[in-house]
């Protein structure tokens, strides 16, 4: 393989404890694609079982892909690999982030960064093309991430991206994220770059990634992308009715339509109907501050913002007055999805609009304040879970028990109760700052309820939407295309990050074209079902499931981001709402100069994915994954209750409900696609060398892991 297309061919190599830096060479690691996949071959490699995340043993990787920096629509992600803190295990994990910190890694010259050691003394890292200098970083140590990536930049310059902590971090709170730009956050490992006390990395590039394909080429194949993509998470009719659409969705993220502006740009800029075929008009599609922020947010919003690369710009950046009036915080706020409505799960108690107030106005103050301050601290939401589970404390009487007497009698609990988003200055400052005890609430679900005695209720109650007890949530599980949802979830170490299924069954046209698409793809109608009108567990419903959980570390591994791949339909009817699932392979081969079909990608992502299976049966001791790590809690596999009080059964029409017994068949005909331990779920010898792992295979062996 040729390092000179695609790949740098360069990994730069950290040691914070000696402060030693070197270069690594890629292509030892091709067999694993880039990004994530690159980075579990590190980690099996490099860090034992039985690291603590926080120790200076442990490695984290920021990867970048061989599309990433391209010019590849959708390909700005950066993908960071390291074990997770709030996994019990410590297992193996990935974060992920947006923006254009891996476009710029990519232009100095480095496919991946890996840092390991802890430096004696807080430091950043400098990259500016081949040089490398770990600074002292006393001076930023402290500071929220806005104001240390100004400091930094002011050192590096304004064309400098920037990965950084905020205090969160530094305090190695398993909840901590990871940010670069304005609103691009990893969660989950900003504690680990804290544990090596690196408040940041600054990359600055000026060179370019080399491509295979002529220009003519690259601008064919883009412009036939950009003719099938949709709008925000692949959706592709538009929410409401224009002339050209055949088709509306009420939950499509095509939200764009005439007399829908962006209220605070300058002039203001009317979103319009952008027809598909229009390339010109496709980031306007998703207005997506009228999506998280409600209608109000229209006249507050300046534009869309979002990743290298990509022509969707799903980031609403919006000026808000109040928040400099009533908070004294820049006004200017930049976030997506979960970005802004986290903090409402802190205020489950409501915020009600004030006399005077627009309607939905406190509402969007409160995910504007909540989103700054959490940005700024670097405190991780869990996927929502850390709102949920402040609820369930506050309700169920947690802190009252938990939290000394004046330490709870010092929390402005009445703020909560009226829906004042003050109470979210003194929430996020208690917690990154580890005041007190409430601080415990950022250990993540599993270690707060050992911590704090919760119990079994706390995991059968499914408003929690506590998928594991492994501490983590809902995301995109039963709720979202059935089994096939559901066994994804199982197969994590932390919240699935997995929109291949979502995107497909939420893409907005009518289930019956989506089961005909999904007979192509999966081999059987019955692949997919209506919402919540489930059939029992089949075979085309497992190699789904397979196809969703590769075709997504392979989006992390090229880099590409999977809100927005792969492309399975489109907006155009006389492509009969079809996609194209050879698109990253079409890719892959033009950039690299290498041939690969769709189903050579795929093997190369399952390989990858095996790999991370392995890496999670060494971190846990265990062979028996079916019995171990792939359960879910009670509530998934229990009859929920209608209105009147009695049991709605699995698999009526209305419920998202499973049986345990249709799971059990679904995991074992999901390890037979993977060809898997039928028992146990753990990856078999013969199929580990199948996939050219035989040392994989010898390491768990010599472990006792491998299946009998």
């Amino acid at each position: 393989m040729s390092a000179n297309y695609g790949y740098t061919g360069k990994i730069l190599r950290v040691n914070l404890t000696t402060g030693k830096t070197w270069t690594d060479d890629t292509m030892k690691y091709k067999d694993f694609i880039g990004g994530e996949g690159m980075s579990m071959k590190i980690m099996w490699d490099e860090v034992p079982a039985g690291t603590h995340p926080f120790a200076p043993e442990n490695k984290i990787v920021f990867g970048a892909g061989p599309l990433c920096g391209t010019g590849v629509p959708c390909s700005g992600r950066t993908n960071i690999t390291s074990l997770l803190p709030s996994n019990p295990y410590h297992a193996v994990s990935s974060s992920h982030m947006g923006g254009y910190f891996s476009v710029e890694l990519k232009y100095a010259g480095w496919d991946m960064i890996v840092v390991e050691g802890r430096s004696p003394k807080p430091v950043w890292l400098r990259i500016e093309d081949d040089k490398v200098k770990i600074e002292d970083g006393r001076w930023v140590w402290g500071k929220g991430m806005f104001d240390a990536m100004a400091m930094i930049s002011s050192q590096v310059g304004k064309e400098a991206q920037i990965a950084a902590i905020g205090p969160a971090g530094e305090n190695q709170l398993n909840l901590a994220v990871i940010r670069t730009g304005a609103s691009h956050s990893a969660g989950g490992h900003g504690g680990v770059m804290g544990s090596k006390n690196l408040k940041a990395i600054a990359v600055k590039g000026t060179g370019s990634v080399k491509i295979a394909a002529k220009p003519e080429e690259m601008m064919a194949i883009d412009k036939y992308m950009m003719s099938i993509i949709g709008a925000n998470n692949q959706h592709v009719v538009p929410r409401f009715p224009q002339p050209w659409a055949e088709y509306t969705n009420s939950g499509s993220r095509w939200t764009a339509k005439k007399g829908l502006f962006w209220g605070a740009a300058n002039p203001p800029v009317e979103t319009g109907e952008c027809y598909p075929e229009d390339m010109q008009s496709v980031g306007l599609r998703t207005h997506k501050a009228f999506q998280d922020l409600g209608a109000v947010a229209e006249k507050y919003t300046v534009r869309m913002g979002g990743c290298a690369h990509c022509p969707i710009r799903c980031h609403s950046q919006v000026r808000i007055p109040q928040l400099e009036e009533k908070y004294g915080i820049d006004p200017n706020v930049a976030n997506t999805c979960m970005g802004y409505s986290s903090p409402t799960g802190i205020m489950f108690k409501g915020t009600p609009d004030l006399p005077g107030q627009e309607k939905g106005e406190q509402s969007m103050i409160t995910k504007t304040l909540g989103s700054h301050l959490a940005d700024d601290y670097g405190v991780w939401c869990n996927y929502g879970q850390i709102g949920r589970d402040v609820a369930w404390a506050y309700d169920h009487g947690v802190f009252k028990r938990v939290l000394p007497a004046e330490e709870y009698a010092s929390i402005p609990w009445d703020l909560l109760e009226k829906g004042d988003p003050a109470f979210l200055v003194d929430f996020y400052d208690r917690v990154a700052n580890k005041r007190g005890e409430i601080w415990h609430i950022a250990d993540g679900s599993y270690w707060l309820a050992k911590r704090w005695n919760l119990g079994e209720e706390y995991w059968a109650y499914d408003k929690n939407k506590l998928w594991s007890k492994l501490g983590f949530p809902v995301h995109h599980a039963n709720e979202s295309q059935s089994q096939v949802g559901a066994l994804i979830s199982c197969f994590s170490n932390r919240d699935a990050q997995n929109h291949s299924h979502s995107n497909f069954g939420a893409a907005g046209i009518p289930i019956d074209l989506l089961k005909d698409i999904a007979a192509e793809e999966w081999g059987s109608r019955d692949a997919i079902d209506a919402p919540k009108n489930y059939s029992p567990m089949n075979a085309s419903k497992a190699k789904f499931v397979k196809w969703s959980l590769t075709r997504t570390l392979l989006h992390n591994s090229l880099t590409l981001c999977n809100w927005m791949w792969p492309m399975a339909t489109s907006p155009l009817k006389e492509r009969k709402y079809r996609g194209d699932t050879g698109l990253e392979a079409k890719f892959y081969s033009l950039v690299t100069g290498i041939q690969k079909s769709k189903e050579d990608l795929d093997l190369d992502a399952e390989r990858s994915f095996t790999l991370f299976r392995a890496l999670t049966v060494r971190a846990m001791g265990t062979a028996d994954m079916r019995k171990d790590h792939d359960q879910t809690t009670s509530w998934v596999v229990t009859a929920e209750k209608g209105k009147d009080g009695k049991a709605i059964p699995q698999f009526t029409p209305g419920t998202d409900r499973m049986t345990q017994d249709d799971m059990e068949l679904g995991r074992t005909l999901v390890y037979k696609e993977f060809g898997w331990d039928e028992k146990t779920g753990a990856p078999t010898r013969a199929r580990l060398e199948a996939l050219g792992m035989a040392d994989v295979a010898d390491g768990l062996a010599a472990k006792g892991l491998l299946p009998a």
